[in-house]
């Protein structure tokens, strides 16, 4: 029987240039997710508010990091979780990050998150992943989402007010060219939950939006 194709997004392609090429800098390291991932002004108040998170439950929660990226980050919260699944499209970062981070606990996994199935968590991470993908591929993901308890979402969005979710090609590019950002809760997603907290939103320099990260509870789980 032939094997059905998947739709050929760019994606994958994208994402190991933007590496390969160094599009987001570089610090040295062999891979490098940006600013966003290594400036302590945006890190450190996000890795406070996603321990305090963690850690106010008794049983420690399953965590899926979905676009693990460099793992700079991630490498910060695998202690508070009672496993950790870092998640990336990029199979080269997927190679590295499996020799470079060792934990009882911890597991990589190469995945295609709007195509493959994702791991069974209590709780996922999504930090600035959905903003670098097209509407379709969007949409793909949160059909996902909604089997999961926790979600933990940011995006870089405009500061104020704008029109949310216009389209573009999945990318190292966001919304923000277009003076929009995603908000799944708006449509074309109208994506339902149980609950919705703002965690923490970080207002960037000269006008350049917010960092925004949201934690959901979804409907369809108790």
């Amino acid at each position: 029987m032939q094997k059905k194709n998947k739709t050929p997004w760019p994606t994958k392609q994208a994402m190991q240039q933007v590496y390969a090429k160094q599009l987001w800098g570089s610090s040295g390291a062999e891979f490098f997710s940006g600013e966003g991932s290594h400036h302590p002004e945006l890190v450190i108040p996000y890795i406070e508010v996603l321990k305090t998170f963690l850690t106010s439950f008794k049983q420690p929660l399953v965590v899926a990091d979905l676009g693990c990226g460099d793992f700079n980050i991630g490498k910060q919260l695998v202690q508070h979780t009672k496993q950790y699944i870092g998640v990336d499209i990029v199979p080269e970062l997927i190679a590295h990050n499996i020799k470079t981070f060792k934990a009882d606990n911890l597991q990589f996994q190469c995945l295609d998150i709007a195509q493959d199935q994702l791991p069974k968590a209590d709780c996922v991470i999504v930090r600035q992943v959905l903003q670098h993908l097209s509407n379709a591929e969007v949409q793909s993901v949160l059909n996902k989402l909604s089997n999961y308890k926790y979600i933990v979402l940011t995006e870089h969005v405009p500061q104020g007010d704008f029109v949310p979710n216009k389209d573009i090609i999945s990318g190292q590019g966001i919304r923000l060219k277009k003076q929009s950002g995603l908000d799944i809760i708006q449509p074309p997603f109208n994506f339902k939950v149980k609950t919705t907290t703002e965690l923490l939103t970080i207002e960037l320099n000269q006008n350049k939006g917010i960092i925004k990260t949201t934690l959901y509870q979804s409907i369809a789980t108790t």
